[in-house]
């Protein structure tokens, strides 16, 4: 994230830094033409779509239990729309404020915007899914991650999550120009947005909306140590035993998340009656849906385990480029010989160099 210089200067209606400036007003805008639409009854159906929508279930149960469908297209791009404005809200009243009085430097300052907002989005999404496994008895008993697939069926609380967490992640995008990302940091952005993205709504999507909650609330948990030992880092330098705390934690969860990837995929769903592709009641349990499943997940483990290797060597250099030289202890001064004290007039011209330059 860039840092953005605000200036008393009024910027052209509809110029660059006008929208960047005013983003948040003109989203909110955007999103009350959806609310105002609500309350009027020739627009309430359409834009029913974009705050919350149910498909393919029978009134008496639509209360209970929701499907998916591709009318929650609409429903994530308007939860994408207030996630901009929230973002928005943080960055303003929170960071900013702490910015000022911190004095951070540019760097620092663009880091710690990043794990300011993440670290609020760890948070909430963590307390939220955990409060949904302890409700729906997902971590007393592991069976119900593959047991009675296809999970067609989904209670109002799983199905908002999913689709929050897909609305934070898209509106990550239009953020890089919002803030002003740099063009070096925009492809590392790109691959972490589109890493959420694919997993998030390929589970979504698949019926794998168990396995991929109890992994999320994993990884919320783990990344939520973090971006707070990051913040804690920032503010005093010597406070690192967050970091150590997160790499123990870190190697653990990816292991968990292998280990309950092949239990769910490879083993349960593996062993299930039904493994024939069934678009229309949403079975996708078939032998190249289960390998290619289980292949994106090893490969995106592997690639964060190289990403945290690569971060704990680089952090273990900077440690040794830190630390003091011990001075050597001063040595008694030696006798001079009488060949040394007739020697002591004469200074090679060589002794005049400075090391390493050509100058005399």
């Amino acid at each position: 994230m860039g840092i953005r210089k605000k200036t008393n200067k009024n910027p052209p209606v509809l110029s660059h830094e006008f929208i960047i400036q005013n983003h948040a007003d003109i989203v909110s805008c955007v999103a009350m033409v959806f609310l105002l639409g609500l309350m009027f009854e020739v627009r309430l159906g359409s834009c029913v779509l974009y705050v919350s929508r149910s498909e393919g279930l029978p009134e008496e149960s639509v209360v209970n239990h929701f499907h998916h469908g591709l009318q929650d297209v609409a429903t994530v791009f308007f939860y994408m729309l207030v996630s901009i404005i929230i973002h928005a809200i943080i960055q303003e009243y929170v960071l900013d404020k702490i910015n000022r009085k911190m004095h951070f430097s540019k760097t620092k300052h663009s880091k710690f915007n990043e794990s300011g907002q993440l670290s609020a989005f760890y948070l909430f999404s963590f307390g939220w899914g955990t409060n949904i496994l302890m409700s729906e008895n997902f971590l007393s008993n592991p069976v119900n991650l593959w047991e009675g697939y296809p999970h067609t069926l989904m209670p109002f609380q799983m199905k908002f999550f999913f689709i929050c967490q897909m609305g934070y992640w898209l509106h990550a995008l239009p953020e890089l120009y919002f803030q002003k990302t740099k063009k070096e940091d925009i492809p590392r952005q790109l691959v972490y947005i589109a890493l959420y993205l694919v997993h998030i709504a390929g589970a979504y999507i698949l019926n794998l909306n168990r396995l991929a909650l109890v992994l999320l609330v994993l990884h919320c948990f783990v990344e939520l140590l973090f971006h707070v030992s990051r913040l804690v880092y920032f503010s005093n330098e010597k406070r690192q035993t967050g970091f150590t705390v997160w790499a123990v934690l870190f190697v653990l969860g990816r292991l968990l998340t292998l280990s309950l990837s092949v239990l769910t995929v490879g083993f349960g769903l593996a062993n299930a009656d039904q493994q024939v592709l069934d678009l229309a009641i949403g079975n996708f349990n078939v032998l190249f849906v289960r390998i290619t499943v289980l292949a994106t997940i090893c490969v995106t483990q592997a690639f964060m385990m190289w990403k945290f290797i690569n971060f704990q060597l680089r952090r273990w250099r900077e440690q040794v480029q830190v630390q003091p030289v011990k001075p050597k202890k001063p040595q008694a001064p030696k006798t001079k010989s009488k060949k040394d004290k007739g020697e002591q007039n004469y200074i090679p011209e060589d002794s005049c160099r400075n090391p390493g330059s050509d100058t005399i």
